[in-house]
Parts: C-alpha cells; sequence; structure tokens
C-alpha cells in the first residue's frame, strides 16, 4: 500500500513537471518563459508556474481558422474566456514525467519503507526530475532549482533526524553535501568546460541525500553518475552522433546515480 500511495503521489506531484520544465527552458542570461511558443500569456496559480502544458489562446485562434478558413492570430487580451486550457494544443512533453516520477516515488518507498526520511524523498524526488528535464532541454541547471533544493534537503532530513526509527545521520548527509559539492568544484577547476558550476551546486543537494545513509552510499552514487554518463557518452561516439569533446547534459546522470544510491542505502539500512 505504501508503494502504491508513493507511486499515486510522484504521478500527481509529475503532472506539475512539464509547465515549470517549459518555463525554466531557457538559455542563460535569458528570463523564464511566460508565455506560449506563439506569444499568449501563461496563467495559473503560483503566478502561471503550475497548470496544464495547453494554451487556450491557441486554442481560440484553431477554432476561428476552421470557422474562417484562414489563419485566425487571437492577441492575449482578445483570448475569450469560454475556452480552456485544455482545449489548446501542448507545447511541451507531458507524457514522461509523470512516469518517471510514479516510478521514482514507488521505487523510494520500496525500499526505505516506513521510516521518517522517505518523506523527505517524496517531496525532493518532483524537483529532481524537474532539474533533469530542464538540463536535458537547455543543458542548465537554475540557481532557482538547485540552491533551494540543497537547502531543503537539509531542512528536511535534519527533521527526520529528529523522528524515531530513522535510518541515517544528518551530520554524516551535512559532510555528504559539502564533500561531494567540493569534488565537483575541483572538476570544475581543472575543466571548467567538461563540468558545469551548475552540476556543483547539484551535487550538494545529491551528497546531501547520499550522504545520510553514509560514506559508501556516497561513494556509489557519485560513481554511478559517472559511469551512467560515461556510457552514455560512448554510446553517441559510437553511433557516430558525437565526439569527445561534445558536450552532454550530466545533471540527469548525477541524478540518476544518486537515485540508484539512494535505493540501495534505503535497502542496506
Amino acid at each position: 500500500m505504501l508503494t502504491g500511495v508513493a507511486a499515486l503521489w510522484g504521478a500527481a506531484t509529475g503532472l506539475l513537471v512539464p509547465r515549470a520544465a517549459y518555463r525554466f527552458s531557457v538559455p542563460p542570461g535569458e528570463p523564464w518563459r511566460d508565455a506560449c511558443p506563439a506569444g499568449h500569456p501563461l496563467t495559473g496559480p503560483a503566478r502561471a508556474w503550475l497548470g496544464a502544458t495547453r494554451c487556450g489562446g491557441c486554442a481560440e485562434g484553431a477554432v476561428a481558422e476552421v470557422r474562417t478558413g484562414a489563419p485566425a492570430a487571437v492577441p492575449p487580451e482578445d483570448t475569450p474566456a469560454a475556452v480552456p486550457p485544455e482545449a489548446g494544443p501542448r507545447y511541451a512533453p507531458h507524457r514522461l514525467a509523470p512516469a518517471v516520477t510514479a516510478l521514482a516515488c514507488a521505487a523510494l518507498a520500496w525500499s526505505t519503507g516506513t521510516r521518517p526520511e522517505l518523506a523527505a524523498w517524496l517531496l525532493l524526488a518532483p524537483v529532481a526530475v524537474l532539474l533533469a528535464s530542464v538540463d536535458h532541454r537547455v543543458h542548465r541547471l537554475p540557481d532557482g532549482l538547485t540552491l533551494p533544493a540543497a537547502g531543503a534537503a537539509a531542512v528536511l532530513l535534519g527533521l527526520a533526524a529528529l523522528l524515531p526509527e530513522h535510518a541515517g545521520s544528518w551530520l554524516s548527509a551535512l559532510l555528504g553535501g559539502l564533500v561531494l559539492g567540493a569534488f565537483y568544484f575541483l572538476l570544475f577547476l581543472i575543466n571548467p568546460r567538461g563540468m558545469g558550476f551548475g552540476d556543483v551546486k547539484l551535487a550538494l543537494s545529491l551528497g546531501t541525500v547520499l550522504g545520510w545513509y553514509g560514506w559508501p552510499v556516497v561513494f556509489a552514487g557519485g560513481f554511478a553518475g559517472f559511469l551512467f554518463g560515461a556510457v552514455y557518452g560512448a554510446g553517441l561516439v559510437a553511433l557516430r552522433r558525437a565526439n569527445r569533446r561534445t558536450g552532454i547534459p550530466f545533471g540527469p546522470f548525477m541524478i540518476a546515480g544518486a537515485f540508484l544510491g539512494l535505493l540501495f542505502g534505503g535497502l542496506a539500512a
């Protein structure tokens, strides 16, 4: 039952990822997107960060085109309120994120059980999927996600450490975040083109969650991330879709490695 509830939580929160990923997926220096690809302003709760990946303005334009037989541009201010956003075409993928988040939350619940740190994993999982999605699209890990995630990981695990039956150490978690972040910072100094500073800030939160279960899990999760990235890069080279100098988004592989580390850590605790 716990695994099923976690899967439902993951699916529900995963539905919120596509809209946020679309808004965050911009090149460095540009403001977050506040309009659909056609230029209609996004609307919805939380200053339009929450909502479906459909545009009511685009839907009204499509209806007008069908009625008149000619393309009809509908200005945002003239969009009728009667056209619901659910009727518009989608401007971002919407199926993968809920599925991945549901599977990740279910697996974390299966490995962790009823221990209090599970609440932290379930709250952080949708953010991890969002970060992986943004990095995959634009090779960027926004500060607006990485830094709050690191702080949230430390606070949530600190609260979990106050509850009975937890299976980790808050001090070890904090040290894990500092050590993994320092390691990635060293890699960034050695080769800035091969390691982005966003990866350094992401390592703070990943090291924190891995450090909860101890140093072996930190090493295992960190190594798995490098292994996944190396296999992916080698596959691209073998398929002649990239060369040794081609940059790849490393955030998704860091997150996948940390996820695998958490599964092993939860089962071994």
